[in-house]
């Protein structure tokens, strides 16, 4: 199943230009659009699990899924992998159904089943028919509760999941934000990886998976979710009758989260047989809760991204992309602002051929940075925005996305904010707002670096710092 890597970098991959362009025909992001009348509604069990559902009557397929509040952030050094060891033991064999059984049952309805694993999430989910829902629900409910968690299956997966750490090992980009992650978040939990090291995917034993189990698939830490046209109340009923014995919570329930701290440092992977140089520069970011997060978002477009492959014009609107392009300092770059339940990272990913122009590279990006403490025009405010606005509006197409988009808001946050709130939100970002933000987190500001491939050109650590407070002429 699949490994929801970097999770949260949703908003990075803003490339949507043309997209945007096309809706903006039609009609004027400026001022409040409707969205029909479909909304969020939600009701919680005796039990404490949640149901959350966006109701289209017009659909006749529907995703329904489990959010549970625990990732690789709810484990500890000796048990970092074991969330996402267990999401792969999900759809091995239940004491209901063979793994043969479930999958012919998933087959014969024509439906969709999957998993994935973050740092702050699991997330079993299904799509299908409507008239398949009450089938898909008690599946979810069933390898939820009465996985065999057997032997055999324990030991296939352990290959499997090393190989899958091969795989993950040769995507630069992964690779990179995983030492970003190591340092900026050094000795705490969001620090390691979703995977979990070598030596433990070999020893995690069943004790282990039984013992995450019990501690955080609890009905307190879940959200059952629907989107399309399963009804709200039918979703209810379904719940009530599949998730209505599971313990509102445990005896073992991890400790309340603790704020991490952000540590300004550095990793270096130096590699002069590579063609290129990957660096990731992150401040400390914000949390989806934070006052800051629309504004971290309009800042981070205002960064924007930048591919020379992609046949980008120069002119995108991004000073640092018109920058970058005329001297030829980069074959790609990606801003991004990543958010967790109570922190983040706000940063950009650099990727050049040129090693003797990566010092440049640095001082010329953490230069537009600085900028932006100091004087940000309307113009590149107003295209960020509308450009924020578009991505978020379009990644919400089709019911999956949808109750994606559910779960991780009412996990995380414990409400959805509508889309027709989030645009207002987004609206309401002035250019006051960019610099204040960049101002507080971005100005003279500790920067965590993951630099992987031919970096000799990288100046140390104390010389990139000094970059973070310059005066922009």
């Amino acid at each position: 199943m699949a490994s929801r890597r970097a999770a949260s970098r949703l908003t990075q991959g803003l490339r949507v230009r043309n997209a945007f362009n096309s809706l903006n025909s039609r009609r004027n992001f400026a001022t409040p659009i409707s969205y029909g009348t479909t909304n969020t509604e939600t009701t919680t069990l005796s039990n404490g699990l949640t149901i959350a559902t966006e109701h289209s009557p017009w659909a006749q397929t529907s995703t329904v899924g489990v959010w549970i509040d625990a990732g690789s952030r709810a484990e500890n050094d000796k048990t970092n992998g074991t969330a996402h060891f267990l999401e792969h033991l999900a759809f091995k064999g239940t004491e209901k159904r063979t793994q043969q059984q479930l999958e012919l049952e998933i087959e014969n309805m024509g439906g969709h089943l999957n998993a994935y694993t973050s740092r702050e999430n699991t997330v079993y989910y299904a799509k299908s028919l409507n008239s398949d829902v009450g089938a898909t629900v008690d599946i979810l409910a069933d390898i939820l509760q009465n996985s065999k968690l057997d032997s055999t299956a324990i030991e296939r997966e352990r290959d499997v999941i090393l190989r899958e750490q091969e795989e993950v090992d040769k995507q630069l980009e992964e690779v990179v934000f995983d030492h970003l992650h190591a340092t900026a978040f050094q000795g705490q939990a969001l620090g390691r990886t979703i995977l979990g090291p070598r030596e433990n995917i070999l020893s995690i034993q069943r004790d282990d998976l039984q013992s995450y189990i019990k501690t955080n698939y609890t009905a307190d830490r879940m959200v059952l979710v629907g989107a399309g046209g399963v009804p709200h109340q039918q979703l209810v009923e379904l719940a009530e009758k599949n998730f209505g014995n599971i313990p509102a919570a445990s005896s073992q329930a991890p400790a309340a989260k603790q704020t991490p701290d952000f540590v300004g440092s550095e990793v270096r992977m130096r590699d002069d047989t590579m063609p290129t140089a990957h660096i990731a520069i992150a401040v400390e970011g914000v949390g989806w809760n934070d006052p800051d997060y629309f504004p971290a978002l309009v800042t981070q477009a205002i960064v924007g991204n930048w591919d020379r492959a992609m046949g980008h014009s120069p002119y995108l609107g991004s000073k640092l992309s018109t920058f970058v392009h005329k001297n030829n300092l980069a074959n790609s770059f990606m801003s991004f602002s990543t958010s967790y339940s109570d922190t983040g990272l706000w940063g950009i990913y650099l990727v050049t051929d040129k090693p003797t122009r990566v010092d440049d590279l640095v001082h010329f990006t953490l230069r537009e940075w600085s900028r932006l403490s100091q004087v940000v025009t309307q113009a590149e405010v107003e295209r960020a925005k509308a450009q924020l606005k578009a991505s978020i509006l379009l990644s919400l197409d089709g019911t999956t996305a949808v109750a994606e988009d559910i779960g991780r808001q009412i996990v995380t946050t414990g409400r959805r904010l509508t889309p027709g709130e989030v645009e207002r939100a987004v609206s309401a970002v002035t250019e006051q707002d960019v610099m204040n933000f960049a101002q507080k987190k971005l100005w003279d500001r500790d920067v965590a670096i993951s630099a992987v491939g031919r970096i000799e050109g990288l100046l140390d650590y104390n010389r990139v710092r000094n970059d973070m407070s310059r005066n922009v002429s």
